[in-house]
């Protein structure tokens, strides 16, 4: 899954225009210059390496990571194959089995198939090679390379002999296609994708603006027949929906237009226009029912009624759910931006459906309560207690309309004098106060009926502080906010640098959204925290809202969507005073203050320690905890940067050990990020084989180099950085020295 990780692979392509970190200069010549439709032709791909450095061969065993060489998608190429010169082989200790490795001026040849259909003139072919460079104290992560020749396409030419010298071997690469974007490593493989799309349709569930939904969605099956075939309609609806929908949005408007909606008043309209009649017919003002016509051939064709209401229930629950759904699928569909066609469609489906399983389950469940024995009239008392809360859920999409058009109408007051009243009107109908059908004059209070109503009428009557600005906790994640807080900047991300400049302070930027749930909750919850809110005082905050319908707004969602790869909000990060990025938080929601602590304490001076940020805190474990170098305060940390296929990295280790068994007692902590591409999949297997006593963690981002070493005193100041294979002797001097620093 980490090839069709966009900001990687871009930060990656940037290096590798680097010629300090370019130690191979690709030539690409075709022959003949000229050629007929459909013939084949030898490109010729001259690999020049700098001295004292090699890169792996493209079948060389596992452990270094090998060269691949791709096609870049053009017009005129059928398909090719890459043969690989003779390779050295040789037993390299470091990964404990044979490699083979190319020095000095190289040249693969491509057999090139051309297309039949092709227009007469020039054409462009190009080749993007990805390979890995070492030298003998330093590795350099893979780099990618486009390079290109000019072909041109005659009406008729004779054909070219192609002859591949003696010696050179088919490179059995993995089948891949083309690439369409300069630079862009190949994606994936389609099952892990469609892996992730399945998982991110499930985590929707629990977003705070589906979750809500199960209660009412029940109670609109309470009473149904046909629970199977009703519970296929349904989810039929959720996933012809959000699949329809999020595909012509994102081919319409790119991926940000899958979180518009969510935020887009006239659906924001529609849903709350349908809530209301919902609500009303639950409260038994009237039935929802089809002209007669219609009805009778529904009848005819399914042998019962209900299913096109069925259908309106699940296309309706589908858009009411985008405005937490759709910042997971326009990520996930910004994900497969430069693979085949297919994976949208594909990604798509099964992302909605896994959304829509849990429904599906529960909608069979109000089928298994039909058939339990009748209970008075307990059915007809759950319809009317749920219009209540569907009348008071239908505020929550007025407010997201009145929020997005900022009209200021449906104030926190507002909003919540009409909750207090709903949810406390169901109470009272429940304990009898209130005469609607499902209660008789006469019909006995039960004692479960009595503990309802009070909780209902407690839980209303609880609302009214958060009308004087009193904090509601997770309820601030549905209603509209307390008074702004002055301290923070609205939509000038250049005002709050110049500001950050000029008191030496950090800034902190929060992409958000008016009618953004989980961004209610972060502010109202974790910003406010004792041990959350000191650090952001001293910190710039700017909120750049991204759902509205103003110029500013696509700006802002604009810069996310063009820096971070990301339209998800909330989506947060750190600058420093230079507007360099120190850190991002792209989970969004978090409930664990230490995590979003870590990531507020980011600091330029960390950052320049970790390989100028790319690779900077907080790190994670193998486990996914994050932790940061702060953890160790008062200690000093040898924090080395390293990577599996990194042979220099390897030779290291021992010492590190040594290190750590000999002056661990003395307050010395040796900690190992690891900046393998794949993460713990690939550092698990090798601590199963190898001895690495020290706490090993994980790096995120791009890094030019490695291994890379720094030594922090007790303060967390840098006392040596080394960029490349550093001697034992030289380690433990920047260590005596940072002990001495106290």
């Amino acid at each position: 899954m980490r090839r069709f990780l966009l900001p990687l692979i871009l930060v990656s392509c940037a290096f590798a225009q680097d010629p300090k970190f370019n130690h191979v200069q690709w030539k690409l010549t075709l022959e003949p210059a000229s050629a007929a439709l459909g013939a084949t032709v030898l490109g010729r791909l001259e690999a020049t390496v700098d001295p004292e450095w090699h890169m792996y061969s493209l079948t060389t065993p596992p452990g270094p990571i090998p060269t691949t060489i791709v096609s870049k998608e053009s017009p005129a190429v059928e398909k090719f194959t890459i043969f690989e010169p003779p390779a050295v082989r040789k037993f390299d200790p470091s990964f404990n089995t044979d490699t083979e490795t190319y020095e000095g001026s190289q040249v693969f040849f491509a057999r090139i198939e051309l297309k039949k259909d092709l227009q007469l003139g020039p054409v462009t072919i190009s080749f993007v090679p990805r390979y890995q460079t070492c030298s003998g104290t330093q590795c350099i992560p893979p780099r990618t390379r486009v390079v290109s020749a000019e072909l041109n396409i005659v009406a008729s030419a004779p054909a070219a002999p192609i002859n591949i010298p003696a010696g050179y071997i088919e490179a059995k690469q993995e089948a891949r296609k083309a690439v369409a974007t300069a630079g862009v490593a190949p994606d994936g493989g389609l099952g892990g994708f469609l892996v992730l799309a399945f998982g991110f349709g499930l985590a929707a569930i629990f977003t705070p603006c589906v979750f809500p939904m199960i209660p009412i969605t029940m109670s609109y099956f309470v009473g149904q027949r046909g629970g199977l075939r009703q519970a296929v309609v349904f989810c039929l609806g959720i996933i012809i929906l959000s699949s329809g929908l999020g595909l012509v949005l994102t081919l319409a408007l790119g991926p940000a237009g899958v979180v518009e909606i969510g935020s887009n008043v006239w659906v924001n309209g529609f849903i709350a226009l349908i809530f209301f009649a919902f609500g009303l017919s639950l409260l038994g003002a009237f039935e929802i029912t089809m002209p007669s016509g219609l009805l009778t051939k529904l009848n005819a064709a399914s042998g019962q009624g209900g299913f096109v209401g069925t259908l309106l229930m699940g296309l309706t629950f589908a858009l009411a759910s985008f405005a937490c759904v759709g910042p997971f699928m326009g990520t996930l569909l910004a994900a497969s931006v430069g693979a085949d066609k297919l994976r949208p469609v594909l990604g798509m489906f099964v992302f909605s459906t896994g959304f829509a399983l849990p429904f599906f389950l529960l909608a069979l469940f109000p089928n298994y309560l039909a058939k339990l024995p009748r209970s008075g009239d307990w059915l007809a008392r759950v319809k009317v207690v749920m219009g209540f809360l569907v009348l008071a859920w239908m505020l929550k999409y007025l407010y997201s309309l009145d929020a997005v058009l900022q009209t200021g109408f449906l104030t926190r007051e507002r909003f919540l004098a009409a909750w207090v009243v709903l949810i406390a009107m169901a109470g009272f109908y429940l304990l009898g106060f209130v005469r609607l059908p499902g209660i008789s004059r006469d019909a006995e209070l039960g004692v479960v009926r009595l503990l309802i109503g009070i909780l209902l009428v407690a839980f209303g009557l609880s609302l009214v502080p958060g009308m004087f600005g009193s904090k509601l906790g997770e309820i601030e994640a549905y209603i509209p906010p307390a008074a702004g807080d002055q301290s923070w900047v609205e939509n000038d991300l250049a005002g709050a640098f110049a500001q950050a400049k000029a008191q030496g302070k950090t800034v902190l930027v929060n992409f958000t959204g008016y009618a953004c749930t989980n961004c209610h909750w972060m502010k109202a919850n974790m910003f406010t925290k004792p041990e959350i809110a000191p650090v952001m005082k001293n910190m710039v905050l700017v909120d750049l809202y991204t759902d509205g319908t103003d110029a500013v707004s696509v700006a802002n969602q604009k810069l996310e969507e063009d820096t971070f790869k990301t339209v998800a909000i909330p989506f947060y990060v750190l600058y420093d005073a230079n507007q360099n990025v120190l850190a991002t938080f792209p989970k969004g929601l978090t409930r664990d203050p230490n995590e979003y602590l870590a990531f507020l304490n980011t600091r330029p001076e960390a950052a320049a320690t970790s390989v100028a940020g790319l690779a900077g805190e907080p790190f994670k474990t193998l486990e996914g905890r994050a932790f940061s170098t702060a953890e160790w305060k008062g200690k000093v940390v040898v924090l080395n940067y390293w990577a599996t296929w990194c042979v220099p990295c390897r030779s290291e280790i021992p010492e590190f050990n040594k290190i750590h068994d000999e002056l661990g007692a003395q307050g010395v902590e040796v900690v190992g990020i690891s900046m393998d591409e794949d993460g713990a999949a690939a550092v698990k297997p090798y601590l199963a084989k190898n001895r690495m006593d020290y706490t090993i963690g994980l790096g995120s981002g791009a890094i030019d180099t490695l291994p890379i070493t720094v030594v922090l005193d007790r303060k967390g100041n840098t006392v040596e950085r080394f960029g490349e294979l550093a001697t034992p002797a030289q380690i433990r001097a920047a260590i005596a020295k940072a002990q001495a620093a106290g």
